[in-house]
């Protein structure tokens, strides 16, 4: 909660979220560019949920928040690693904001980019508010990952028809509620253009920066990726194709 001048608690508009394991080098510079486009932005919270790091993720990120950078910081933390989709999942469901905004903890992600990408998400298209889904369009990966990307996410939108030519970018924005409506599972984080547009949330993708990560490695290589990503696939098309939601739901 923020408070106002005469003492009154308000909501905040947006909160941005990330979920991090073990980038204890990337905290302070990554925290350092969120802080600076605060202002440009409605009223916002940002969370990191630990997902159950071993180095000094969580001391830096306490350090950000003493030290004023992030002083509203709030950081939760897992007892042991769930994967980033559990951790997005604790971030939006403590979230007091409206609007949602994911990014990675690793630098890749320009902060910058929340501005134009919380404006088209606030944006309804008819009576939804969209999915915006930030669209890397020069890749600062290897070669190997950029081949590796791009035939998973042709896979990808040949068996669900998504419409997203980057479903794993990690910038994204929705509401809030959007997101919460949707069954939990590993991976899911790759998947959100499917899901919600299973349940009539309309899709937009914008071209978003994309850098080199500032320090340490991947937590994934290219195989695991396929074999779990092929796997998701199969199961995401199993959801789909069972779901049977309405588009309306009246009173009388």
């Amino acid at each position: 909660m923020q408070e106002t001048g005469n003492g009154v608690e308000t909501r905040p508009v947006v909160s941005i979220i990330s979920a991090v394991l073990n980038e204890g080098d990337n905290i302070r510079p990554l925290c350092q560019e969120i802080a600076a486009v605060l202002g440009q932005l409605p009223s916002a919270e940002v969370i990191f949920v630990n997902d159950g790091s071993t180095d000094a993720t969580v001391t830096e990120l306490e350090a950000v928040r003493h030290d004023g950078i992030l002083p509203g910081l709030r950081i939760l933390s897992h007892n042991t690693a769930c994967g980033k989709s559990a951790g997005l999942r604790t971030g939006v469901e403590a979230a007091r904001g409206e609007w949602v905004i994911l990014l990675d903890g690793d630098g890749q992600d320009d902060p910058a980019d929340f501005i134009s990408m919380l404006e088209l998400c606030r944006a309804t298209i008819g009576e939804r508010a969209p999915l915006v889904v930030g669209v890397r369009t020069k890749r600062q990966d290897t070669l190997s990952r950029r081949l590796a990307s791009r035939f998973a996410n042709r896979l990808r939108s040949r068996l669900l028809n998504d419409g997203c030519p980057d479903t794993g970018a990690s910038l994204k924005a929705f509401r809030r509620t959007d997101f919460l409506g949707l069954p939990q599972f590993e991976g899911l984080h790759r998947f959100l253009p499917s899901l919600m547009g299973q349940r009539g949330v309309p899709l937009v993708c914008v071209p978003v920066h994309h850098r080199n990560r500032l320090h340490g490695s991947s937590k994934y290589t290219n195989l695991n990726r396929a074999i779990v990503g092929i796997r998701d696939i199969l199961g995401v098309m199993w959801l789909n194709n069972r779901a049977r939601i309405p588009k309306r739901v009246t009173e009388r």
